[in-house]
């Protein structure tokens, strides 16, 4: 009696118990069936829209596992999927009847204090990150939830409060250890390899699996100034208007995000403003604390904002003060574009969205960036998006799969009104779904470069359960 899967090639093909058994005996992790009592738990990732069942489950317990499931992937010419921290929004973790390679038990995190090096294992989360690497008054870039795994953020490019300062996660990769689709693990930096190591800043989970990521690190004060300003939604054009002109202005270790949605039950904020649709200002400062009220004030001082909570936090409290907003298990759908500036009409179209919010969860965030991370060249890496100084993020979140269609349609009416406003890319980690037309894409102008590298590495086109990159034959 074998087991079903689906192939590359859309072909449902039978594995006999006989070869499963000599990939179990290969690997010190589980191989978890659809009958294992684990198995439901195991495909269960954070966006609880997503409900796939494969075939087979690699609980992976070091390289060794990951290297013997690659290699039985591609013996086979099996569906495979690859998931680290399980936090991507399309579901690309988990494939229907193919083999997914669990990588989420491997989250070792090694620093190196002198160096200013982590050496980070790809199924470790952010917060994992944080907490090893503040124990020496050092941080690495990456984002604003604590519960995203770094494999897939830093893969994908990684942007958060300290962008702006000290670039994206993923410009400060200094090296991976990848095992590539023949099975064999091979080292990618500037030096070694340094084709792939281009594609991989950027080209997300196309290229192999990264067993190890080396980062450089920097110092970053164990205590930021950080918090949001709240501005009810009557005063969010003209604060918005204000906003992006102070924006422009800031230096490179302030940043300031933005937030439209019901506002939660914050310690700061007045009860009557609960459950009211308000303007959040989250904002930090990545430098010294003696220079942050100085450096924040023109923030914190634009309109008439009806709390604000800004003050020293812990860093690693501030990088998970978002959790609450975003546990696993609802049902989540973005849609996002990528601008250069805040036009009227674009913070318009904002507003007129947040005034009919389909549940109390969904939201609009923008994100600023620009800063160290906007000078890196174009054509450095994979990552190409430099000139996007604002990234809105429409965030349609509900509990009831009955709610479905109308929060779906929701994101997407503001997604298509905004649409020519927009620079036309967008951010990878952001794409919800496969199939999305844009001008420029996920890749822009370095897509057919990836394409070419692809070609070389994985010309069977086994790691494809994400964006996609297709191999130029």
């Amino acid at each position: 009696m074998g087991t079903e899967f689906q192939t590359l090639n859309g072909q449902t093909k039978s594995i006999g118990e006989e070869a499963i058994n000599g990939l179990e005996s290969a690997m010190r992790g589980r191989l978890l069936s659809k009958d294992h009592p684990d198995y439901d738990n195991a495909r269960r990732i954070w966006n609880g829209m997503i409900d796939k069942r494969p075939a087979l489950i690699a609980e992976c317990s070091g390289t060794a596992d990951i290297i013997s499931a690659v290699r039985f992937a591609a013996a086979h010419g099996l569906l495979t999927s690859v998931r680290g921290g399980g936090h991507n929004i399309a579901g690309s973790a988990v494939c229907d009847d193919g083999l997914m390679i669990d990588l989420s038990l491997l989250r070792a995190v090694r620093v190196d204090p002198e160096a200013r090096r982590a050496f980070v294992q790809p199924g470790a989360l952010l917060g994992d990150v944080d907490h090893e690497t503040q124990a020496f008054g050092l941080a690495v870039p990456t984002g604003i939830n604590s519960t995203t795994g770094i494999a897939g953020l830093a893969l994908g490019g990684g942007y958060g409060w300290l962008s702006r300062k000290h670039g994206h996660t993923v410009d400060n990769l200094v090296s991976v250890q990848i095992v590539t689709a023949d099975g064999v693990l091979i080292k990618a930096s500037e030096n070694v390899n340094s084709e792939l190591f281009w594609a991989i800043r950027g080209g997300s989970g196309n290229f192999g699996i990264v067993t190890e990521f080396e980062f450089a690190l920097h110092p970053v004060e164990t205590s930021m100034m950080t918090g949001p300003v709240v501005h009810s939604l009557e005063d969010a054009a003209s604060t918005l208007k204000a906003y992006r002109d102070v924006a422009a202005q800031l230096p490179d270790e302030a940043t300031c995000w933005f937030v439209l949605r019901k506002a939660p039950p914050l310690p700061f904020l007045a009860p009557e403003h609960h459950g009211k649709t308000v303007l959040l200002m989250p904002m930090a400062f990545a430098g010294p604390l003696d220079g942050s009220e100085a450096a924040l004030a023109p923030l914190r001082s634009i309109g008439n904002p009806i709390a604000d909570g800004v003050s020293p936090h812990p860093y690693t409290g501030w990088q998970a003060a978002f959790d609450p907003l975003l546990t696993e298990g609802a049902r989540n759908y973005w849609k996002s574009h990528d601008f250069r500036e805040l036009t009227d009409d674009v913070i318009g179209l904002m507003i007129e969205a947040a005034s009919d919010l389909p549940t109390d969860e969904c939201e609009i965030f923008v994100a600023q960036l620009g800063g160290a991370a906007g000078r890196v060249d174009e054509e450095a890496m994979a990552y190409a998006h430099r000139k996007t100084r604002y990234v809105m993020n429409i965030h349609a979140r509900w509990s009831n799969e009955n709610q479905d269609e109308v929060c779906k349609t929701w994101a997407r009416a503001l997604f298509d009104k905004a649409a020519p406003l927009a620079e036309g890319s967008v951010y990878i980690n952001f794409v919800p779904e496969a199939g999305e037309e844009r001008s420029k894409g996920a890749f822009g102008t370095n897509q057919t470069r990836l394409e070419n590298i692809k070609a070389k590495v994985d010309p069977a086109n086994l790691f494809r359960a994400n964006v996609m990159i297709q191999p130029n034959p």
